[in-house]
């Protein structure tokens, strides 16, 4: 399970983490290709970043309507369209970005962009959608609101077709080996900020009979458990509640109510505390295949 977890997950925590590079450190002959709502530079292959632009169109119709988001006027058209990045090769991108060796792109929020390398393994199926979910979210509810990093987080890995179809079974394998965190510690988590590899961490647990326990986990099973269990809690939210009061709970998210407010506005007779959102949310568990 751990060894699954692991290998499902650990990507994306380094794309995460670095948002704030000069994506264009190393200058390149860029080329143009632009559709409705993306730009996507390239410098030799044509064909790849044309593959890149049409699966992004594709992503961003399936993503907004998913999550339930209003398409408001000129949303991603004209000057506001996504920049996508497309280097020649692994060894310019890492050049550009700084990025760890094994890395396949990253995206910068704030601007807009995304950057990866031309056939880049697993960029257009699983990347791309993963980054463009984030950059959907963070238009929906900007950067001010009480927003969970577990939410953040697991809005973008649900947008990922692949990674939806297996979480369910990860999810309810560690939820009956007592091996997921309570709903309390991941709205307090941070794991942007852990660093030290070597460390173990010791965390409260509600068990499968819904006792008291503890989980030991070293940093990098920490990070890939909080992972999982933030898509699952979404994938929870939008199945079983639907989009429309998904997207309310965020809206109230962004106009600065609490999470428990906003549950209790988005979902009046069902999620009224974080308590009622965790039980419901193990019931869930207990029923998927």
């Amino acid at each position: 399970m751990r060894a699954k977890i692991k290998k499902f997950f650990l990507f994306f925590f380094v794309a995460a983490c670095f948002i704030s590079i000069n994506t264009l450190a190393v200058s390149q002959d860029w080329q143009e290709l632009s559709s409705e709502h993306f730009i996507v530079y390239f410098t030799q292959d044509k064909d790849f970043s044309k593959e890149v632009a049409d699966k992004a169109e594709i992503y961003y119709r399936q993503i907004a309507t998913e999550l339930g988001y209003p398409r408001y006027s000129e949303f991603w058209t004209w000057d506001k369209r996504v920049k996508i990045y497309i280097y020649p090769d692994h060894a310019s991108f890492l050049a550009a970005t700084g990025q760890p060796k094994w890395s396949e792109g990253m995206a910068d929020y704030k601007k807009k962009e995304i950057i990866s390398y031309a056939w880049s393994e697993g960029f257009r199926e699983s990347l791309l959608p993963h980054e463009m979910a984030h950059l959907i979210f963070r238009d929906f509810v900007g950067f001010k609101g009480e927003i969970p990093l577990w939410l953040d987080e697991g809005v973008a890995q649900w947008a990922e077709e692949f990674k939806k179809r297996q979480v369910r079974a990860m999810a309810r394998d560690a939820f009956e080996n007592d091996s997921l965190l309570s709903l309390n510690d991941m709205m307090n988590l941070d794991i942007r900020k852990m660093q030290d590899s070597e460390r173990v961490h010791i965390r409260p647990i509600r068990t499968i009979k819904g006792d008291p326990g503890i989980l030991f986990l070293s940093t990098e099973n920490l990070i890939n458990t909080y992972y999982l269990e933030a898509v699952s809690l979404v994938s929870f939210l939008i199945e079983r509640y639907g989009s429309t009061s998904f997207a309310t709970f965020c809206r109230q998210l962004r106009d600065g109510k609490t999470v428990e407010e906003a549950l209790r506005f988005a979902y009046p007779s069902q999620l009224t505390s974080i308590e009622q959102f965790e039980d419901r949310w193990r019931e869930y568990l207990t029923q998927q295949q």
